[in-house]
């Protein structure tokens, strides 16, 4: 019987876990060899939760799946300033062939916070004073 409890209990939850957030790209940008792309992206999970800011570093080619590999923020509930996406403000660019630097609003909520990914190195600056878009 503890068995049926077990196996019914993990057979509701599993199939209750897929992911529902939505993706939105706000920039790609190839790197400067052209083999990997930065992509920074704006996440929805619902109306219970505000929009989130994230960044994946991928192969040239592959598409963009599930949550930042590198970045994730939120603006801590009005702390930090948005984009023109709703998320917290952030931009991204590439300052040699194998590093990305984001830019990100200060007071932002940072859930992950990265210092590479498949060779790449990341590096990071908070921003006080955002000038507007």
């Amino acid at each position: 019987m503890k068995t049926l409890i077990v196996l019914g209990t993990f057979a509701i939850f599993s199939t209750g876990c897929s992911d529902t957030c939505a993706n939105e790209i706000v920039t790609e940008i190839a790197s400067p060899a052209r083999d990997f792309k930065a992509v920074m992206f704006r996440r929805d999970c619902g109306a219970t939760t505000s929009y989130s800011t994230q960044v994946s570093i991928l192969a040239e080619g592959a598409e963009l799946f599930g949550t930042g590999n590198v970045y994730r923020a939120d603006d801590d509930h009005g702390v930090a300033p948005v984009g023109k996406w709703d998320g917290p403000w952030a931009e991204i660019r590439w300052i040699g062939p194998r590093q990305l630097l984001v830019r990100y609003a200060a007071g932002s909520r940072i859930f992950e916070q990265s210092d590479g990914q498949s060779g790449i190195s990341v590096s990071y600056e908070a921003v006080e004073r955002i000038s507007p878009n």
